[in-house]
């Protein structure tokens, strides 16, 4: 699954998203691009469980196709 975030612009935000990321899966795979504020992750749980997190975390991402 692929989100634009942004609200990331720095390396600690990505920071930032990744530890949310591994908080909902601790086994999901993170890839985020900070310039293009995108956001990889490779995991079986629901996007939705992602999106929601990251609203909490301050970081509202958009599903990308």
């Amino acid at each position: 699954m692929k989100l634009h975030i942004d609200s990331m612009t720095c390396g600690g935000c990505a920071r930032s998203v990744t530890a949310t990321i591994k908080d909902v899966d601790p086994a999901a795979t993170v890839e985020i691009d900070v310039p293009a504020k995108r956001v990889q992750i490779q995991s079986s749980q629901p996007v939705e469980r992602f999106i929601t997190a990251l609203e909490e975390a301050g970081f509202p991402p958009q599903l990308q196709e």
